[in-house]
């Protein structure tokens, strides 16, 4: 199974509406499946009109502490050494704040009485949804106020390879940014597509975007999204890409009808059948970096 990763850095640029189309386009003679990646707002199934999941599972990839205060000796040491500052002292006892502990271990560690231990916490709930284009969507979601997306990142991929075991291809949708979910993201991706739109903040997020799958030695592609409203900033954006030898997949128009598509719950490539040549030729040269046509 090869793994095609669509990264932006800034939000906004389109990103999720291209991977629907393109997990359209490619489903037509591959078999694919979808990883939504983006845990902390995961709304991919909804481009593909379904939110009916077959399944919802608690998952645990964090930790939080807990404290035996009968083995307490109030020497504050925890207090005073965790770095997230979730531990208030109360009663001469710590106490956990709400929505505050990363499940680092440092209290456990440091903890002379041996009177704090860390206990495996649900933090997400994981799922998949049957699209009507004949592939499957897997997505997570994170607990309010939980941590660790990063983890539930990775364990959507996992459920994604294990549920699209006979897939030719996995499509990952990751989050915006350049934080841990989006490295979770990259890791392991055969072909990284960044989706960047002529604007300072969206060139600015591009190039964090492509440092990072630098560092991982992906090879990249750049999709220019509603390229036509700042032809200035397009012609910037396609010297960083010359200079960086990168190669760019489609320079999409700015089109309402993107926005049209969404609130119809449909890919672009579906709601108007205009766009289906446009997306034929990214999947080309994709299949074509992949080694798969």
């Amino acid at each position: 199974m090869k793994t095609v990763t669509i990264l932006s850095g800034k939000g906004g640029v389109g990103k999720s509406s291209i991977t629907a189309s393109l997990a359209v386009a490619f489903s037509k003679d591959k078999k694919i499946i979808c990883a939504d990646c983006d845990v902390d707002a995961s709304n991919l199934s909804l481009v593909f009109g379904t939110n009916k999941y077959e399944q919802w599972d608690d998952l645990s990839t964090n930790e939080k502490a807990i404290f035996d205060l009968d083995k307490c000796n109030s020497c504050k040491i925890c207090y005073e050494e965790c770095y997230f500052n979730a531990i208030i002292w109360k009663n001469n006892k710590p106490k956990l704040k709400d929505f505050s502990c990363e499940g680092c271990g440092m209290c456990e560690l440091v903890c002379p009485q041996n009177a704090i231990s860390l206990k495996a916490v649900n933090n997400a709930k994981i799922g998949y949804a049957n699209t009507k284009y004949g592939f499957d969507v897997v997505s997570a979601q994170l607990n309010p106020g939980e941590s660790g997306s990063g983890k539930v990142v990775f364990e959507v991929k996992k459920k994604a390879k294990d549920i699209g075991i006979k897939a030719d291809i996995m499509f990952v949708d990751s989050a915006a940014g350049i934080g841990c979910p989006v490295i979770a993201s990259i890791t392991g991706s055969d072909y990284a597509i960044i989706v960047t739109e002529p604007t300072p903040s969206g060139f600015s997020d591009m190039k964090k975007a492509f440092e990072i799958v630098k560092h991982f030695n992906i090879p990249t592609g750049i999709i220019i999204n509603k390229f036509d409203l700042n032809p200035t900033q397009t012609k910037t954006i396609e010297k960083f890409v010359n200079i960086n030898k990168l190669k760019i997949l489609s320079k999409i128009p700015f089109d309402k009808k993107f926005a049209k598509a969404l609130t119809k719950m449909k890919p672009i490539i579906e709601y108007e059948k205009n766009y289906q040549q446009l997306f034929n030729k990214i999947k080309t040269l994709i299949l074509k970096e992949l080694k798969l046509n």
